[in-house]
């Protein structure tokens, strides 16, 4: 066998393997052989055609599975002699056949080699996220507001009000138009932008008032008016927090008051530890990447933009919205992918550097952890779990990327900054 490589940019390669016939001629008579069993030739009982007249019918057919076969075969140990990082699957691009010479040519991407800069001289700012007691509050509320009840109020709409009436389209007299009305329609006002016209419009009206609106927001096709005539301002009354409260809001998991606003703390610390954590990851990515700015393979910048739109997809449901533009917002999404992509292989270059790897060991201790947590698993059923061909890669990969993850933070400096937690958004 004979082998040339050739790289084509830094993240791309072709491969030219020359076999002789003794290399591949043991594998070219066998599916001769099968295709002379197989195929039914006129004259000729099945399986008793001359082989000339078969290479003649079936030799490019042949020629074609016996080219991917010595591919897949030779590429690997040409891969682990040569020490290359493939990065896609390796594609023939093309091949020529002769009776004692096999030549095929495969196209492939490789992981890029680059020196990883020395970041121990980073210094770096971590957000430390301070829970108030009206932190709490504001949470409790929030959790009440799927307990409360609508009351008709007799004052001007907050912000925070619903405001019911009837919605007329009006023409440039000012006069609305006949077959374009909305009865009893409901404007929520909290969950409306504060710069959308309606709430602007409403915030302060009483019922009984009308009130013109014009629509001239970007997303409309046109300025548009309206006149909203007001019926009904309706609040939304929360109901006083209770020991029996609790116990129906949780299933009976806490009897207390008390027992349920310190559950709520904890979630609250936790969910801004773990915000946390990420942001400080990203700002740690971002600087890395800006001072290695690795090419990264197209396949694997096209997988993480595949992962990036599966995401956007869940999040709505499973499925884009009808007229949604999905390969826009693919396009849209490139230069995160590309950023994936390069922490991947900044990530792996750091694994690679220090000798990380995961044990069987790493993974017991893993379950051990886990099911301290109060899993509804005990540690060996869930290292079982762990080291079945379903999990194990996810697991190791887990492991790994906190492995990592600590030994970037042993080598940086790391402040902390005390913040507030940021605002709720409906």
């Amino acid at each position: 066998m004979q082998k040339n490589i050739k790289n084509v940019s830094e993240t791309e390669q072709e491969l030219e393997i020359i076999l002789s016939a003794e290399e591949f001629g043991t594998e070219y008579n066998q599916e001769l052989e099968e295709a002379k069993r197989n195929i039914q030739i006129k004259g000729f009982r099945k399986g008793h055609a001359p082989a000339s007249l078969i290479k003649k019918l079936a030799g490019p057919s042949i020629e074609a599975t016996i080219a991917e076969k010595m591919a897949s075969k030779y590429f690997g140990e040409i891969a682990d002699a040569d020490n290359i990082k493939p990065a896609s699957r390796a594609q023939i691009i093309n091949f020529t056949f002769a009776p004692d010479e096999l030549k095929i040519q495969l196209s492939y991407e490789i992981h890029p080699e680059f020196e990883l800069k020395d970041f121990s001289g980073n210094t770096f700012t971590q957000n430390r996220y301070v829970i108030t007691d009206g932190d709490i509050e504001r949470e409790i509320n929030l959790i009440l507001k799927g307990h409360g009840t609508l009351i008709s109020v007799d004052e001007a709409a907050s912000s925070t009000d619903t405001v019911i009436g009837d919605v007329y389209r009006i023409n440039e007299a000012g006069e609305p138009e006949e077959g374009d009305k909305t009865e009893n329609h409901h404007f929520t006002l909290e969950y409306l932008p504060e710069e959308n016209p309606f709430r602007k419009a409403l915030t302060g009206k009483k019922a009984g008032e009308s009130v013109d609106v014009e629509n001239d927001q970007k997303e409309s096709a046109e300025p548009s008016r309206f006149r909203v005539v007001i019926s009904e301002i309706k609040r939304l009354e929360l109901p006083e927090l209770t020991d029996e409260l609790v116990k129906e809001i949780t299933g009976q998991k806490f009897e207390s008051v008390t027992d349920f606003t310190a559950d709520v703390r904890i979630q609250l610390e936790q969910h801004f530890l773990l915000k946390s954590d990420e942001e400080f990851l990203e700002s740690i990515s971002a600087k890395l990447i800006e001072e290695n700015p690795v090419p990264a393979p197209k396949s694997m910048i096209a997988s993480f933009s595949k992962m990036l739109v599966e995401n956007a997809k869940r999040q709505m449901g499973g499925n884009f919205p009808k007229g949604f533009d999905e390969e826009q917002f693919r396009h849209a999404m490139r230069p995160n992918a590309e950023k994936h992509a390069q922490w991947l292989l900044i990530s792996q270059k750091i694994a690679e550097n220090e000798n990380l790897s995961v044990s069987d060991e790493d993974i017991k201790a893993y379950a051990e952890k886990e099911a301290e947590k109060g899993e509804a698993m005990n540690a060996e059923e869930l290292l079982s779990t762990f080291m079945s061909d379903e999990f194990r890669d996810y697991i190791t990969d887990t492991i790994l990327k906190d492995k990592i993850y600590n030994i970037i933070k042993s080598k940086i400096t790391i402040t902390e900054e005390e913040k507030p937690i940021p605002a709720h958004q409906d």
